[in-house]
């Protein structure tokens, strides 16, 4: 029995952070956000898109309580990275697309000295142009855990 709860307890943070949501034909895996700096003014976040659907559908936006809440992608220009703010992004049928570090991202913007602290987490709706609102929660993670998914 001692055996059986050591191993639960050793279960239970990747339980708590292994989280998806799914709506009609999209699956929504692991949201969460990088960790930042206290002065950090913005935070990012990310996730998976699958589309075991058989019609396209479009991510439109993102509701969140911040001040600004955008799309963005990562765009290099020679050795320089920009974010670049999109409308929408395409989900094509039987394809999944991938919010990471160093591409397709959502910005927080506003933090004004309360900065995205590891173990946090906060409610988010993804707005999808046929699937409609879906409500999500973002984790807050290290940001090394985010460039890594084998364990998720």
């Amino acid at each position: 029995m001692k055996r059986l709860m050591i191993l639960a307890a050793l279960m239970l943070p990747t339980a708590l952070f292994a989280h998806d949501y799914t709506v009609g034909g999209l699956q929504i895996i692991h949201p969460a956000a990088g960790a930042t700096a206290p002065t950090a003014q913005a935070g990012a976040g990310y996730f998976q898109i699958v589309n075991n659907g058989d019609q396209p559908d479009r991510l439109i936006g993102v509701t969140a309580d911040f001040p600004r809440v955008m799309i963005h992608t990562t765009q290099m220009d020679g050795d320089i990275a920009r974010m670049v703010h999109l409308e929408a992004v395409d989900i094509p049928a039987g394809e999944t697309v991938t919010f990471a570090p160093g591409g397709l991202h959502v910005m927080f913007m506003g933090l004004n000295g309360d900065p995205f602290e590891t173990g946090e987490s906060f409610d988010a709706v993804l707005v999808f142009e046929a699937a409609g609102e879906v409500p999500v929660t973002f984790y807050v993670e290290d940001i090394s855990d985010l460039t890594d998914h084998s364990h998720h």
